[in-house]
């Protein structure tokens, strides 16, 4: 039994009453309630979550852009196993930056292995695939594409020569025409007015046919399409495989031992040294010991992968809300407590809540820029990468503002419900706190804030799905590392796999929104005397 209740209050603290029908079903609580409860809030949402799966993949191919077809969802998949699988190489290649001479050779040679079978094996086995499959194609080409070429060729050339036709005719009849035969120019004119309106129309059908034509031609024959994907991974693989082995190959600790090597020859070479080379030894000697020291200390470049970008938003959206409710909760308690204080802040609320993130990012970055124009030499930036967190993410202007245009798009709504949350505090418990004489931070501490956390906190989860809205869009203007940043690189690269990973963007920011909700969720069961169950 208190097993039983555990799992309950679990599942009720994390909001997730999702799978309380579950739980109790196992409990064998009510089994006819809970199925009908597991259907209508598990299975239903299931089923027809399956089903936009299913139109998806269905409507996917039969829309295409200039960026390709619209990705099916098989394809979205693809992509994010694509995009891990960059994650964990760029992984690898700093982790091989600093491996040991030892454990270099094994993997050096396990890589050449894998190198050696891509290169005699699966890329030229994929090539012959390739080019059967390119037969197959132009008989494909030549049954489902080329027709149609060659009926619009024929249709243009039809119009085109009508055209000519026409316009011939009304050239005889122009010059045909006597000075005072009015009936015939009127005709003309009539004639020549409808000509006009049809050739709009045979133009736009030439457009709307050239575009449908373009749209064919872009068509890829599928088996073709899955055959080249698969060798383009094989030569992504190869090509990472030699900058790996390279990377093993001359390592830091590889350059740390040559130098160090050079480092006993020129300190032999300084202590044997003659006096009148003695100073020139001595600068080779400290030279080499600095590029030792810098050496060690160098770390790899890698590329900045979605998850390491990932992280960064999620730093920054945190950084905003976090600065966003230290001003909006005791803003908020003030406005509830004194009605004048409410009144003087109402103008402000009304004017700057519905301002755009992409008003504030502006002012944020020439705010940011204006007290900090040498971001490398700036103390405050210093600071804040030399802490534990924000020193994996090099903090810099551009983070700054995002955040700054996070806070200040996400406080209102804090601001608002702790307001409302602490203007409707029951009386009774104001008196009662009178009656016992409690000072104001007792107040503060024992009636208002644990009255009002039920609404301060859905204030908060407001805020922080707010917040995180705003930070996608403000990382994207800013050009600061982040999934804005990631979406609009793909954006800008325009090929079909970046189209499919911006789907996977999609997926993964609903994802973390979801989470943060349900965050907020925890953080308030666990702090309130609130027991209302979550909406949604």
């Amino acid at each position: 039994m208190k097993l039983k209740h555990k799992i309950y209050k679990l599942i009720d603290i994390s909001g997730l009453q999702l799978f309380d029908p579950i739980a109790r079903l196992l409990f064998k609580e009510e089994p006819k309630a809970q199925i009908k409860r597991i259907t209508q809030f598990i299975i239903i949402p299931a089923v027809t979550f399956c089903l936009f799966l299913l139109m998806w993949q269905i409507m996917a191919p039969r829309h295409t852009t200039k960026s390709g077809e619209v990705p099916t969802p098989i394809r979205v998949v693809d992509a994010a196993r694509g995009i891990w699988t960059f994650h964990k190489r760029e992984k690898q290649k700093s982790e091989a930056f600093i491996t040991t001479p030892g454990d270099s050779k094994k993997l050096i040679e396990s890589s050449n292995e894998r190198l050696n079978e891509i290169e005699t094996k699966l890329i030229p086995a994929q090539e012959e695939l390739i080019n059967k499959l390119k037969a197959e194609e132009s008989i494909w080409k030549d049954k489902n594409i080329n027709p149609k070429i060659v009926n619009f060729s024929k249709s243009e050339s039809a119009i085109k020569e009508k055209e000519k036709l026409i316009e011939k005719e009304l050239d005889e009849l122009a010059l045909s025409i006597g000075i005072n035969e009015k009936d015939k120019k009127n005709l003309l004119l009539k004639k020549l007015k409808e000509y006009e309106n049809n050739r709009s129309l045979w133009k736009a059908d030439i457009a709307e046919g050239k575009g449908n034509i373009s749209i064919l031609e872009s068509k890829k024959y599928k088996p073709l399409e899955k055959a080249q994907r698969i060798k383009d991974r094989l030569e992504e693989e190869k090509q990472y495989l030699s900058v790996y082995i390279g990377i093993l190959t001359k390592n830091r600790n590889s350059k740390v031992e040559d130098l160090n090597n050079k480092l006993t020859e020129y300190s032999t070479g300084y202590y044997d040294a003659e006096s009148t080379k003695l100073m020139s030894t001595a600068k080779r000697v400290v030279r080499q010991q600095s590029r030792i020291q810098k050496t060690e200390e160098s770390e790899y470049s890698a590329a900045k992968t979605l998850p390491y970008q990932t992280l960064r938003s999620l730093l920054c959206v945190f950084t905003g809300f976090i600065l966003a409710t230290i001003i909006a909760v005791p803003l908020g308690i003030l406005c509830g407590l004194n009605k004048s204080f409410m009144c003087a802040f109402t103008p402000f609320i009304a004017i700057f809540k519905p301002v755009s993130p992409i008003v504030w990012l502006p002012i944020g970055l020439i705010v940011v820029g204006g007290f900090i124009p040498d971001p490398e030499n700036n103390a405050f930036i210093s600071i804040i990468n030399s802490l534990p967190i924000f020193g994996s993410f090099e903090v810099n202007p551009a983070f700054l503002a995002s955040a700054i245009t996070v806070s200040l798009c996400s406080l209102w709504p804090t601001l608002v419900n702790t307001a409302l949350g602490v203007s409707s505090i029951d009386s009774d418990h104001l008196n009662v706190a009178r009656v016992l004489n409690l000072n104001f931070k007792e107040r503060l501490k024992s009636v208002i804030i644990p009255s009002a956390l039920p609404l301060i906190f859905a204030g908060l989860r407001i805020s922080i799905g707010v917040g995180w809205m705003v930070l996608i869009a403000a990382e994207l203007l800013a050009s600061s590392e982040g999934i804005g940043k990631f979406v609009w690189d793909m954006f800008n690269n325009g090929s079909s796999d970046s189209f499919a990973q911006m789907f996977v963007v999609v997926f993964l920011v609903g994802g973390i929104g979801f989470m943060l909700d349900r965050i907020m969720i925890v953080l308030q069961r666990l702090v309130s005397f609130d027991e209302s169950a979550s909406s949604i």
